[in-house]
């Protein structure tokens, strides 16, 4: 533990980094956008320069995992490698190279009073992100709340405490070598949960908080939360082969859509096979998730294709696996895709794999979820991939941010009326 948590309680430590982070952000929001890339670009050098650093920190929180017996998806999502090290700082220098929201003009327009009129991008000013076991959560979301203009105070999970203590240290490298003030990215000295309780309830210091992780975390900063929330929910993530699907486009995306990281929130956990197309595509997509390592779980029709599966329950269709296993069922048309998904699914992102337009449009226009994606992978759920160079997550809600939450969706606005002395009748 910190000098600074053997000196304080819970509620002053809170208190205290509320305080500053207020402080930070006032003076960020007047930063300049040389300066805010200045402090990413160092960053991202300094991550490379430390990356055994990283890794010897990272591996006290491995070998923490492994002995409080932590599953294998979760122990994946705690990793850092030089490959993801890097990774992150590739995301630092992608949110440089980004537009700079802050004073952006969204609109304007002339009234016939003579007044102009103009909608322009302010920093939201201070955001709390609460997150699990993924470090590389620390160096997204840092960047990302500095870049928009906004001061962060960041609670990652206990899995990586030592891991995203090494990230942070570079951000404030970064922050230092600009001439920042290292408030602006703060990070939660202590393991103790009671701090999360605290921040919840900071609404004079505190402008937004963004959970990001399990369904309980989720549920207690949704129940206990006096601050604003950007809510992201569980990744209940659906594909849908329909009747005009390119069995080999389907085969393709399938798998992919399950198994290039399945520890993801954008990983698929269900299959839907259109029951016209349940003698052509469902067994061979089936197959090609066995041998990719996939466990699969399916209704009685997908269990008659393949006597090898397991039986799917009720619960399945409500499971966030995050690992190699899916359910498979099989549904009448779009409709029916339609139907399970708004049932079972937690508005993250659904995809449809079909030759068919209308069937298509269909779809994207009937699923209301925040990414649905017609002849793609649920993978591309992710900032990065939608040119927003990193996220700090999928929002699920639908005030404010919806999908990836990148730069523009960190920034409020305000109006800016010009007059020449107009006064009103």
């Amino acid at each position: 533990m910190s000098a600074v948590e053997q000196t304080q309680s819970i509620p002053e430590l809170m208190a205290d980094i509320g305080q500053r982070a207020k402080a930070a952000a006032r003076s960020l929001a007047g930063a300049t956008t040389e300066a805010k890339n200045t402090a990413l670009l160092e960053a991202a050098k300094t991550m490379r320069e430390r990356v055994s650093i990283l890794q010897s920190e990272n591996a006290k929180d491995i070998a923490l995992g492994q002995e409080k017996g932590l599953s294998q998806p979760l122990l994946d999502r705690l990793l850092l490698t030089p490959e993801r090290i890097e990774a992150m700082a590739v995301g630092l220098e992608d949110i440089a190279a980004l537009p700079d929201p802050v004073g952006s003009v969204m609109a304007q327009w002339d009234r016939p009073n003579g007044l102009q009129i103009e909608r322009v991008r302010t920093p939201l000013g201070v955001i709390g992100v609460i997150f699990e076991s993924r470090p590389n959560v620390t160096a997204d979301a840092g960047a990302l709340c500095l870049k928009a203009g906004n001061a962060v105070i960041l609670r990652g999970g206990s899995e990586s405490f030592h891991s995203s203590a090494a990230i942070h240290a570079c951000l404030c490298y970064g922050l230092r070598a600009a001439d920042l003030p290292e408030d602006a990215i703060q990070r939660i000295p202590t393991r103790d949960r009671a701090a999360v309780g605290e921040l919840l309830t900071m609404t004079d210091t505190v402008d937004v908080i963004v959970p990001r992780g399990g369904k309980s975390l989720i549920e207690r900063v949704s129940a206990e939360s006096r601050v604003p929330l950007f809510k992201h929910l569980e990744g209940l993530c659906h594909v849908y082969v329909d009747g005009a699907a390119n069995l080999g486009m389907a085969r393709d995306i399938v798998v992919n859509a399950k198994m290039r990281r399945t520890s993801i929130c954008g990983s698929a956990e269900t299959l839907l096979v259109d029951q016209r197309v349940v003698n052509s595509h469902l067994k061979p997509l089936i197959q090609d998730l066995q041998a990719a390592g996939c466990a699969v779980r399916g209704d009685a029709v997908a269990k008659q294709a393949c006597p090898d599966i397991d039986v799917a329950v009720d619960e399945d269709w409500r499971t966030e696996y995050l690992a190699p296993v899916i359910s498979v069922a099989v549904v009448d048309g779009v409709e029916g895709a339609i139907a399970h998904i708004e049932t079972y699914g937690s508005n993250h992102t659904d995809s449809i794999v079909t030759d068919d337009a209308e069937a298509a449009e269909r779809f994207l226009n009937g699923v209301d979820s925040a990414i649905v994606l017609h002849n793609a992978s649920t993978q591309f759920a992710d900032g990065g991939e939608f040119g927003m160079g990193a996220e700090i997550g999928i929002a699920t809600g639908k005030l404010h941010a919806r999908g990836p939450v990148g730069l523009e969706q960190l920034t409020s606005f305000k109006y800016r009326v010009r007059g020449t002395g107009q006064t009103r009748p």
